[in-house]
């Protein structure tokens, strides 16, 4: 699946999907002086930086995906702006954010709440989770790979693929990683970032 269009995701949808984006911006604007959900210089970017960056990996989802985690979501990015996607354009996807950090657990609440939209929020670590068993596993700025690779292979459901948003060092953090795990690979270029790639992960297995 090409991403090609994918910048164009939050101009196309709804009136109401928009409203639920700019109550996400607001609060999250609120909130980052206190508990600091995102770096305040990127701020002034907020849309392009943060939620079309986010939008990109539900564009590579594969069409079938039913059930989706997200690990270490943070400020939100990518799980909750794809829970506010997928209320419009993928109604049968399931989200749950997986976020250790109680006070922004409660920031993830509070949007959701505020935006209506349905999504679940586990506020515990990551590796304290029972196995998820989701079709799409992701994570924006969490860890390396190898470490990625572990916690996707604890939480994907058979035949799941696991999405990672990764910076400029990707293709080192992979050559480190096939030291330990087998892996299906896609890679494809950030629309946000020309340093920047999204990696869709199958197969994952231990060496």
């Amino acid at each position: 699946m090409s991403p090609v269009g994918v910048t164009d995701v939050l101009s196309n949808v709804s009136r109401e999907t928009r409203d639920r984006l700019e109550t996400f911006a607001a609060l999250l604007e609120k909130w980052n002086p206190a508990i600091n959900l995102v770096s305040s210089s990127t701020l002034p970017e907020l849309w392009a930086r943060h939620f079309v960056d986010s939008a990109q990996v539900l564009a590579l989802a594969s069409a079938g995906a039913r059930q989706w985690s997200d690990l270490g979501t943070g400020g939100g990015f990518p799980g909750l702006v794809v829970a506010i996607l997928a209320q419009e354009i993928r109604p049968g996807l399931s989200v749950t954010c997986v976020e250790s950090d109680q006070r922004k657990a409660a920031f993830l609440r509070t949007v959701l709440r505020e935006t209506g939209v349905e999504a679940q929020v586990l506020s515990q670590r990551i590796e304290d989770v029972a196995p998820l068993q989701s079709d799409v596993v992701s994570a924006r700025a969490l860890a390396p790979l190898t470490q990625l690779l572990g916690f996707a292979s604890r939480h994907l459901a058979p035949g799941g693929e696991a999405l990672f948003l990764k910076g400029a060092g990707y293709k080192k953090e992979r050559t480190e990683a096939l030291e330990r795990w087998s892996f299906e690979l896609d890679t494809y270029p950030s629309q946000t970032d020309p340093d920047a790639a999204i990696l869709r992960i199958g197969d994952i297995r231990r060496v």
